[in-house]
């Protein structure tokens, strides 16, 4: 099994960036959620998805951090959050930095639902499994959330 996660830390590592924007707090949440998952290795089924496992555990752990720091008060600037690297070329560049932009501005909902689905390679099935809602609501979100970008970013 360790072998096995260690194999996903790039993709569980890419879903925390999307989710934290910073690269310390995504690193923290990878941590986190593969001490999590390596302590509680016994309520895994052998057999089934074990990257839906651990974006499942990613996402509890995301929202419960999230909650705990609502209730500290703390500054937030989003001129602060870092910049998403890019290949040299400077189009690219601020292509890339106008997508994060709008990427930012959808809910948290409709941005999961479409990095799961657009980036992290899952179903509309497995991704409703893992968000907690029908498929029907996931399909929306996605829709939402291309719709919103393709107007945005024309």
């Amino acid at each position: 099994m360790k072998e096995d996660i260690v194999a996903l830390l790039p993709d569980l590592r890419a879903f925390a960036r999307f989710m934290c924007r910073e690269r310390e707090a995504a690193d923290d949440l990878v941590q986190n959620t593969v001490l999590a998952a390596l302590d509680k290795h016994e309520q895994f089924t052998p057999g089934t998805n074990l990257k839906g496992w651990l974006f499942t555990i990613m996402r509890n752990r995301f929202y419960s951090d999230l909650r705990t720091q609502r209730r500290r008060p703390q500054t937030i600037d989003d001129e602060m959050a870092a910049p998403l690297p890019a290949v040299d070329n400077p189009e690219a560049t601020l292509a890339l930095k106008e997508l994060s932009v709008e990427l930012w501005k959808l809910s948290p909902q409709a941005r999961e639902a479409l990095v799961l689905v657009g980036a992290g390679g899952f179903s509309y099935e497995e991704a409703a499994s893992l968000c907690g809602c029908s498929v029907g609501t996931l399909k929306a979100r996605v829709s939402r959330a291309r719709k919103y970008l393709s107007e945005k970013l024309q």
